[in-house]
């Protein structure tokens, strides 16, 4: 019993010894941002914003949050994620289990001779024994902080992980979103073409019937059916862009989509939630790659501590605890104790320079660290300002484009008025037929970028998360959606 205790009590002061050794690790400070300290074009200097709603409060349009649930539940590319998170967490606790002793047990049984000039009794032996204990490998205690450093660095790895698990999750939260304004966009357009055909395949039949009753010059009917003819190429060109998009947005989703072909109009008044672009220090609270940078400096910045205790002694102990007896049914009598303890020390004399290199590499490393930071800030900061200026911009661009429009309108119809009282070619009507579709189509395209603008200010600013995410794969039925399922 006495030699119980003494081996308990010595493995706890070893273990206390151990979990108060000092670090090498070199205090992390945080790098001043590159940045300036307010966006350009903003004017509300010093409002901060808060974190960025979750994607299933700042989307408000139904049907892009189902299609959303399901992506989060299908897409491949944040599965792969996800499973480097779960093999980052792995690696983590691999390396803090290295700070713990290793204990195993055992039982053996051992049977030998023993020569008679070897035999300190002068005749040949041969001997039994039987052992069953507990065994201590070889236990490195961490006196500098090289396991600790190790596993913090581990630490901050799968944290760094975690977080560009979140950057696809936003990524593909904003590429699904696109994707379905793409759709609403180009269905609007495929209805404008349609109805643009409508009236051209009417203007070619009365220009085809005024010159057959010799009203009209055969001119007149050609171009005619020159319009119409550009209005369908331009039609199966949307067709076919409608027809890819779909395909771009099923890989995203997970599986086939299909949706009804409504205009952009039907989902622009109710589709985003108004979103506050804060401050560029925000990003750093907020953005998910920002924050995996961050975790990879901190990584790289233990990596530095573990290279600086290599440089010192490495003590670790081995021993067991348990009974050894000569006969199996003596293994556990009275007196069969058995225990051994070797601590063992070694000191790094010569390492040909590798010590020295793995301190050079851990510092180089954490260089690269500081300048990988500062360019994910940077490129973040100007993502958000990209994002602010687009949609200052397009809005002025859509008043601009919906005046055109007009104009173009009422130009249309003066031309058609001056071709059918004699005064003008019908090349004037052409013309302005050609103008008018093409404006309607540019005012389109120009109402779905600015929409488009928000859902990038909404992933610039680092996005949300939202319930749901896993996805399910019911949730088309459930929603009353019409994807198949696989």
């Amino acid at each position: 019993m006495h030699l119980r205790r003494l081996f308990f009590t010595l493995a706890a002061i070893v273990t206390a010894a151990a979990l108060a050794g000092c670090s090498l690790k070199p205090a992390y400070q945080r790098p001043a941002l590159p940045v300036p300290q307010q966006y350009p074009g903003v004017s509300d200097r010093g409002a901060a914003a808060g974190a960025p709603a979750s994607w299933n409060v700042f989307f408000t349009d139904p049907e892009l949050k189902r299609l959303l649930f399901l992506a989060h539940g299908n897409n491949r590319d944040l599965r792969v994620a996800r499973a480097k998170v779960e093999e980052a967490r792995a690696l983590y606790g691999i390396r803090r289990a290295d700070l713990l002793p290793a204990i195993t047990a055992g039982a053996g049984y051992e049977r030998s001779r023993t020569p008679a000039d070897l035999s300190v009794t002068g005749g040949a032996m041969i001997t039994d024994v039987f052992s069953a204990g507990l065994f201590l490998a070889a236990w490195e205690l961490d006196f500098w902080g090289r396991l600790r450093s190790l596993k913090e660095g581990a630490l901050e790895a799968y944290l760094a992980t975690d977080e560009a698990r979140r950057a696809v999750q936003v990524s593909l939260t904003a590429q699904v979103a696109q994707s379905y304004l793409q759709e609403r966009e180009l269905a609007e357009r495929v209805s404008l073409a349609e109805a643009t055909i409508a009236s051209r395949e009417e203007s070619w039949r009365i220009a085809r019937r005024r010159y057959e009753v010799g009203s009209a010059s055969k001119l007149d009917a050609v171009q005619a059916e020159t319009l119409l003819n550009q209005a369908r190429a331009e039609l199966s060109v949307l067709k076919r862009l409608r027809d890819l998009n779909l395909n771009a947005l099923g890989l995203l989703v997970g599986r086939e989509v299909h949706l009804d072909p409504l205009p952009l109009s039907t989902v622009e008044e109710r589709f985003l939630a108004e979103i506050p672009p804060g401050l560029p220090s925000e990003l750093l609270l907020y953005r998910p790659d920002v924050i995996a940078a961050e975790h990879e400096l901190k990584s790289a910045n233990a990596a530095i501590g573990a290279a600086r205790a290599a440089f010192f002694p490495a003590i670790a102990l081995t021993g067991n605890f348990g009974t050894a007896s000569s006969a199996l049914s003596g293994l556990f009598a009275s007196g069969s104790g058995a225990w051994s303890f070797a601590p063992a020390i070694s000191v790094p004399i010569f390492q040909g320079g590798r010590n020295v290199a793995n301190l050079e590499l851990a510092r180089a490393r954490e260089v690269e660290a500081v300048a990988q930071y500062e360019r994910v800030v940077q490129r973040a900061f100007r993502e958000v300002s990209d994002a602010l200026t687009q949609r200052r911009w397009l809005a002025e661009q859509v008043q601009a484009q919906r005046a055109t429009l007009t104009a173009q309108t009422e130009r249309t119809r003066l031309a058609r008025l001056r071709y059918d009282t004699g005064a003008a070619p019908y090349l004037e009507v052409l013309d302005a037929e050609r103008d008018r579709f093409a404006a309607q189509q540019a005012l389109v395209q120009t109402r779905r970028a600015i929409l488009a603008a928000g859902v990038d200010l909404y992933a610039a600013l680092g996005g949300g998360g939202g319930e749901g995410d896993e996805g399910d794969p019911g949730a088309a039925s459930a929603t009353g959606g019409k994807e198949a399922m696989p």
